[in-house]
């Protein structure tokens, strides 16, 4: 529950400074803790909050940011298929600049590909109405918070029977991913503040195996500075008190059982697969493939793709990145060979990607 014992007259300098005081008090020994998600490490950076915490609190990012855990092997498939011909591939723009072994989609696209940035899968849907001639693949990249869109797409060509429409679903889910973190001997976290975005589908219920499992306890948190502050309290809190819960701070938006409608949906569409993420390799269920009943949409099947090995960049630490062992300063290559405007790295890419957070807000403050 919310920690917030201050009045509605206080301004948000305040409120701040009585959270950040309580984080001191609180924070008697070191503590880790990974946000999750990639708007968390962008809100971190930009509020410059790891300069105002105490240098016990330390915060590392986490593999929520779906373009930057998108492995080099699903985007040499991204890119096999935008080749070829009498193909439309349409992809939200963080996608268009992310390298593949050899090259990117933006690369591709210099070299004649026609590939579309379209801003919801309903604009990929509509270019399959508007070219009949031509097979339109949407490329599903994200976490469970996007994935009802793609089902909503997906419904609609059915009822009105577009077999020009597909989609290649790289979609990830959040819990395997977390339970991957919890398992693997290197990580050194001792909570999480987990993605809002993500439970709003989940709900906070599809985390408690991380407290009841793994005694690691986690705030589903908001992205506003003070959200943050007061997720960070309440995991504090949870320690002095000797407890491991999965908590909701960001109660405006999340249910502990989350959206059922929303989660019917993507049962009815989609089912759980293997799925590969950069850094961590392949995780168990931890991805979404579309059921056998949806096999005329499904991009994969109806392409008969091949299967590409994973390619590491050599110098590129993403990876380590990902699963919280480094900050991007500590990547030999940050802002030296890798920037925003010439990205090696997806990190780096992605406008939620830690890298790109760091590079843009962080460098400032010299973090």
């Amino acid at each position: 529950m919310h920690v917030n014992n201050y009045n509605s007259k206080q301004s948000v300098k305040e409120v701040a400074a009585g959270y950040l005081k309580e984080i001191r008090e609180l924070a008697a020994v070191p503590y880790t803790v990974m946000e999750v998600c990639g708007t968390h490490t962008v809100a971190i950076a930009k509020n410059a909050l790891r300069d105002l915490l105490p240098a016990q609190i330390r915060l590392v990012s986490g593999p929520g940011c779906p373009v930057c855990v998108t492995d080099s092997s699903d985007i040499d498939q991204f890119l096999y298929l935008a080749a070829q011909p009498h193909v439309i591939t349409a992809t939200f723009g963080d996608m268009i600049r992310v390298p593949g072994s050899q090259k990117s989609l933006q690369m591709l696209r210099g070299e004649g590909a026609d590939i579309r940035i379209v801003y919801s899968t309903l604009d990929a849907l509509d270019l399959a109405r508007k070219n009949p001639g031509k097979e339109v693949v949407f490329l599903g990249v994200g976490f469970e918070t996007t994935v009802p869109t793609v089902c909503v797409s997906i419904e609609q060509a059915q009822k009105e029977d577009i077999r020009n429409y597909s989609i290649l679903s790289m979609h990830k889910l959040v819990p395997p991913v977390l339970r991957a973190l919890a398992e693997d001997p290197e990580t050194e976290v001792d909570g999480f503040l987990d993605p809002g975005h993500a439970c709003a589908i989940i709900g906070s219920e599809a985390l408690a195996f991380m407290a009841e499992d793994y005694g690691m306890p986690g705030v589903v948190t908001g992205f506003e500075a003070l959200d943050i502050l007061e997720g960070l309290v309440m995991l504090l809190r949870q320690r002095d008190q000797g407890r491991a819960e999965i908590e909701i701070q960001y109660d405006k938006i999340v249910k502990p059982e989350g959206n059922r409608v929303a989660q019917a949906l993507i049962h009815k569409i989609f089912e759980p697969v293997d799925a590969a993420f950069r850094g961590l390799g392949i995780i168990p269920l931890g991805g979404l493939g579309l059921r056998k009943e949806y096999a005329d949409w499904d991009a994969a099947k109806k392409f008969a793709l091949p299967e590409f090995e994973t390619v590491e960049i050599p110098g590129c630490r993403c990876g380590n990145v990902l699963k919280g062992q480094i900050t991007p300063p500590e990547c030999p290559l940050f802002a030296r060979k890798c920037t925003p405007l010439s990205p090696v790295g997806p990190c780096m890419v992605s406008s939620e990607g830690s890298c790109a957070a760091y590079y843009r807000y962080a460098q400032r403050s010299g973090i």
